[in-house]
């Protein structure tokens, strides 16, 4: 019997990026293309309705990054990145991507690549490979500049200038800003690494944006308390209280 033909998607702004992808997949008649993408946004709409067996995803597009697109899905598939910039590689590992391609890859590379599909359907291993690639790439994370949510099915893109602070919420982390609070499934550490200098993180359950804070006060003793400029009041223990010190000198 012959195996199930895998879907897959193409997400590349550029049309020569797509068109390149199509023609090393020719050799693969067990790989159908189902459709191709030009941003994020047309990428997640396209892989809802097609859920695909494999996507090839670029990083740096218009409206959505690639990591911005797969933050908004709920149901991940295989997924290649294909990208012109060799600083994301580890990032790319830690959303549990197949492969990393870098651009321009010759055919023998983008076929090692498409082994790495089919292997883990026979049940091989492909932890080695992911491992040497991340030392291969090791590279220092850029901090944030924006936060992409996904609030009542619409895309929201919060400049992280308009946060106000950010609130821990079990598994989810409450990003306040001045035009209302957005859930995200991540963790506070996460925002704590990647957030620029102006962010600090005050109290286990607070990240406050040092831009807006109006003063601090003493609560009682040695307690003490961030007052915002919209009037909100947070918590700040003991070492946020030593870090803000040492912020506003």
């Amino acid at each position: 019997m012959k195996n199930k033909k895998k879907t897959a998607i193409i997400i590349d702004d550029e049309k020569l990026a797509r068109d390149l992808i199509k023609n090393f997949l020719q050799v693969f008649e067990n790989i159908e293309v189902v459709d191709e993408c030009k941003n994020g946004f047309e990428g997640i709409k396209s892989i809802n309705k097609n859920n695909p067996d494999l996507v090839f995803l670029d990083i740096q597009m218009p409206k959505l990054s690639g990591f911005e697109m797969l933050e908004l899905l709920e149901t991940k598939p295989n997924v290649i990145f294909t990208t012109a910039y060799d600083q994301y590689a580890l990032k790319a590992f830690e959303v549990n991507a197949t492969d990393y391609l870098l651009k321009p890859f010759s055919k023998e590379r983008f076929t090692d690549a498409i082994n790495k599909i089919l292997d883990k359907d026979n049940g091989s291993n492909s932890d080695t490979n992911a491992n040497k690639l991340n030392s291969d790439f090791l590279q220092s994370e850029e901090k944030l500049n924006r936060v992409v949510v996904k609030k009542n099915s619409k895309i929201i893109v919060i400049p992280v200038r308009n946060i106000k602070y950010l609130e821990a919420q079990d598994d989810y982390v409450n990003i306040i800003t001045s035009e209302g609070s957005f859930l995200k499934q991540n963790r506070m550490k996460y925002y704590e690494e990647h957030l620029p200098n102006s962010f600090i993180r005050i109290h286990r359950s607070y990240i406050a944006n040092l831009n807006e804070i109006k003063e601090i006060a003493l609560l009682e003793k040695e307690n003490h308390i961030v007052v915002l400029k919209s009037g909100e009041k947070l918590s700040v223990s003991k070492t946020g209280y030593k870090k803000l010190k040492e912020m506003i000198r």
